[in-house]
């Protein structure tokens, strides 16, 4: 099962991303939060939401959990 993490800083949109560990975009991330091991992007973005309320799957490795 992967682990997850939470970008702090959110996006132009508001929305703070999503991401599965592993993702291309993570080393591009000054902050962000550990989500820990979820089996599937669905659990790791609702537990995002508890500090995020306005967080959204990563379109390249959270695809399925991604809202436009």
């Amino acid at each position: 099962m992967p682990r997850y993490y939470v970008n702090n800083t959110a996006q132009a949109n508001g929305d703070h991303e999503v991401h599965k560990e592993g993702c291309r975009w993570i080393p591009f991330i000054k902050s962000k939060k550990d989500l820990g091991i979820h089996t599937t992007c669905y659990s790791a973005v609702r537990e995002a939401k508890k500090t995020h309320p306005q967080s959204n799957g990563c379109i390249h490795c959270s695809k399925d959990c991604h809202t436009s």
